[in-house]
């Protein structure tokens, strides 16, 4: 289990209030909308959530990662795309930046974050998802600043966040090796959403397509160094990770609580369904698979907050936690039976919540190769 400081485990118990009361109740409105509420965003600014990873001199509370994967699943055991809102702010926006960034980068943005405003991650484009290092934006420099253009894609938070971190090539000749990580504020000229993305799961959480034309970023809005980008990209994405597996288990906890209470209270032949063996399998086995997840997820987190070489367990976790999360929540989805395929239980949107964790952050065939070729490394 993550070895949480006592102030990290008193804040946990409002979050898990929170999410209870307030998240939860909220959950099927935000699906149908497609839209997360002012009000929920508010309210994790001042449960202090937003600033709850940055580090002090920055104006946060200076937390462990390993809560902020806690609180991840948490809210995500409400909903997935309410969690989103502040993973995508913390380990794709923010991380980058206290990893990278200059200490002008760090005095500029994370304060803000630490205040509650809301970041993103553009580096995936049309033709380049998977293979993150066929980006075709391109930034183009121009004494003190580059001009940008080019078109990313499946950006989440796109409508909401006030500055994206994104990645352009710099020097086409190096391959990746001649790109460069910027941060740029959502309000510059020639940054433009061109549309918005509708989604199959997490439909609350707001996804669009962003547009670079001549798009003026200052050279001091570089993220680590000119053409070392690609580092700074692939960096990130390990602890993304980590918040996608955190989300994933959140998810299946959900599914899996409602399938088993579901279960107890369903008859059927004079008896409850819990009473039969098949159910009794699925719930033996889902209940396993949730443990085993639990395990992989916080081993993941303590690698990548101790630093170690972090990259197997971290594509290991997020592979595997969104695996098992489809699982549970097609099973779960199953003990429901035709009440699970309707809207009137939450299990079909578990089931569509759940399908997204296995794309984003990397596929989980990439994650194989990752994985694979961290082994052979070995």
């Amino acid at each position: 289990m993550l070895k949480l400081s006592d102030e990290e485990n008193e804040v946990l118990k409002y979050v898990r209030e929170f999410t209870e009361k307030e998240v939860k109740p909220l959950a099927k409105s935000i699906d149908e909308n497609m839209n997360v509420p002012e009000s929920l965003i508010s309210r994790m600014k001042e449960l202090g959530l937003f600033s709850s990873y940055i580090p002090q001199e920055y104006g946060g509370a200076g937390l462990s990662f390993g809560f902020l994967v806690k609180v991840i699943e948490e809210i995500s055991r409400g909903c997935p795309s309410t969690a989103l809102v502040l993973d995508g702010a913390l380990t794709l926006f923010a991380e980058p930046v206290m990893m990278f960034g200059s200490e002008d980068l760090k005095r500029r943005y994370l304060p803000r974050v630490s205040a509650g405003a809301i970041g993103g991650l553009a580096i995936t484009e049309p033709g380049a998802g998977s293979d993150a290092a066929s980006i075709k934006t391109s930034a183009v420099e121009h004494g003190d600043h580059y001009l940008v253009d080019g078109t990313k894609t499946f950006i989440s938070n796109g409508r909401i966040a006030e500055f994206f971190v994104f990645d352009a090539v710099t020097d086409p000749s190096k391959g990746h090796r001649g790109i460069t990580t910027f941060v740029v504020d959502a309000g510059t000229p020639g940054l433009e959403i061109s549309r918005d993305i509708h989604k199959m799961g997490i439909r609350g959480s707001s996804t669009v397509e962003l547009v670079f034309k001549d798009m003026k970023v200052p050279a001091k809005n570089i993220v680590g160094k000119k053409n070392e980008g690609f580092k700074v990209i692939m960096e990130t994405l390990d602890a993304g990770r980590v918040g996608v597996a955190a989300q994933a288990l959140g998810i299946a906890e959900s599914a899996f609580e409602e399938a088993l209470e579901y279960s107890k209270n369903r008859k059927q032949f004079g008896q409850p369904i819990s009473s039969f063996e098949g159910i009794q399998f699925m719930l033996a086995d889902m209940a396993t698979k949730l443990e085993t997840a639990k395990l992989i997820t916080y081993r993941a987190a303590e690698s990548w907050e101790e630093r170690e070489d972090s990259v197997k367990l971290t594509s290991m976790a997020k592979m595997y936690v969104s695996d098992i999360c489809n699982e549970i929540a097609t099973m779960a989805l199953q003990i429901f039976g035709g009440y699970g395929y309707t809207t009137d239980f939450a299990a079909e949107r578990h089931m569509r919540d759940a399908r997204i964790t296995q794309i984003y952050e990397g596929t989980n065939q990439i994650q194989r190769v990752i994985i694979a070729r961290e082994l052979l490394k070995s």
